[in-house]
């Protein structure tokens, strides 16, 4: 018996979750290649930052054991 209403609530949810995806709004093919363009750019410039730190904190360690 129990299996039946799980499987009927599961049955449920999927079908409620395929409604809510017709209903988005997906980016076009420009607006997906900027916002790549946009995460790449966010990956190199947080690449750096972390190298800079990276090279200033071991200069410092080396500086205090020194």
């Amino acid at each position: 018996m129990w299996r039946q209403g799980a499987f009927l609530k599961l049955s449920s949810y999927f079908d409620e979750t395929k409604e809510e995806l017709r209903k988005c709004t997906w980016p076009t093919r420009a607006e997906l290649w900027q916002s790549t363009q946009v995460v790449f750019v966010a990956i190199i410039i947080v690449g750096i930052f972390t190298v800079i730190v990276d090279i200033v904190a071991s200069w410092i360690i080396q500086s205090l054991v020194a």
